[in-house]
């Protein structure tokens, strides 16, 4: 098992100002920086880390792992086995709970013992929450962001009708398309399901005023042009296509379909008891596919936690990602009462692996 990750700040002798910072479904571990090698898009979380910033790295030591699964560096369906092929279809089905062991087995590698903070939003709140649950001793705060306790019936539906489309397309073949010549695989079935995942992730109100029902400029949609609205997911369709494997797409939407804290443990209220240090929650105004009364749920249920904070945006799901004012001041007010971490130099980290 390999995963990718990404550091930046000092690490305390003591491992004590380490933050560990998650991603969501087609994110990775390339939290804040420029595009580049091995980086297809820049930061997405940038204006979150650095000196000064949110996530100050003249005080926090940022850790941003690849999810297990995924296709940026970390072990995933495009992974070479051990026959010397890509897993593809003999890929193991993988949970967040899965997800979360490998990110302790990462955090032992570095030497630390108990992560300053843990932060996630969306597939990546799912992960934070199952840390705060599985290893309370481990987890010194919380801040979960437009994630639910367990995902409901709505979104299993969502993820299940993307995890068609891609299995759909004849290029599919079975899982086992990575061997396929350049250009070919399953492309148009991930594009299908990107589209069908981005109309969940921005608000209904935002799209409306932004596109309405005009015609893309130059067509016609009665002569079989396109709206707007349509161009629009085309583009982002095509940008995914680049830069994901429809592999990881599938086995990721699984472990969120999957996602449930209380699952074999008593239930969701009996699992949060566990999770008994500081937290904040957060859910965006306008989010159609993880609403603000999950979080409002959520909140209401772990014992560390006041009532929920909203982060106000006509953006949706999106939210989370685009209000970094909000979202800044949120991890602020997370990470003030912590100790002044002591910063003096600690023993070599192993070097940063990268895709």
């Amino acid at each position: 098992m390999r995963l990718a990750y990404e550091t930046w700040g000092q690490r305390a002798a003591d491992g004590s100002n380490a933050v560990l910072v998650l991603h969501a479904l087609t994110g990775d571990s390339h939290v804040a920086g420029p595009a580049g090698p091995g980086h297809p898009t820049p930061g997405w979380w940038d204006a979150l880390v650095g000196p000064g910033r949110a996530l100050d790295t003249d005080r926090w030591f940022v850790v941003a792992p690849n999810v297990l699964g995924g296709c940026q560096g970390s072990t995933g369906p495009s992974s070479v086995g051990p026959d010397g092929t890509p897993w593809g279809s003999l890929f193991p089905y993988l949970s967040v709970r899965d997800q979360v062991t490998a990110e302790a087995a990462l955090a032992d590698a570095l030497g630390i013992d108990r992560w300053a903070a843990v932060v996630g939003g969306s597939m990546g709140g799912m992960r934070a929450l199952e840390w705060a649950v599985s290893r309370p001793g481990r987890t010194g705060s919380l801040l979960v962001l437009a994630a639910p306790a367990a995902a409901s019936a709505d979104q299993i539906a969502w993820g299940s009708v993307q995890i068609a489309a891609i299995r759909s397309d004849p290029e599919w073949r079975g899982g086992d398309y990575h061997r396929a010549s350049p250009g070919e695989g399953p492309h148009r079935g991930l594009g299908q399901a990107r589209r069908i995942a981005h109309i969940t992730y921005r608000g209904e109100p935002e799209l409306d005023a932004r596109f309405g029902g005009r015609p893309q400029p130059g067509e016609e949609p009665a002569h079989g042009g396109r709206y707007r609205v349509e161009s629009y997911l085309d583009h982002h369709a095509d940008k995914l296509v680049r830069r994901f494997d429809a592999g990881s797409y599938v086995t990721l939407t699984e472990a969120m379909n999957g996602h449930d804290v209380g699952r074999g443990r008593g239930g969701i209220a009996r699992a949060l008891r566990r999770a008994d240090m500081p937290a904040l929650v957060a859910g965006v105004d306008s989010d159609r596919l993880y609403p603000l009364v999950q979080q409002e749920r959520l909140a209401a249920l772990l014992p560390g936690a006041d009532a929920s904070r909203t982060i106000v945006s006509p953006c949706g799901h999106d939210g989370f990602l685009i209000e970094t004012e909000q979202v800044g001041s949120l991890v602020r007010e997370l990470l003030a009462p912590l100790p002044q971490p002591r910063t003096a130099p600690a023993p070599p980290v192993p070097t940063p692996r990268h895709p």
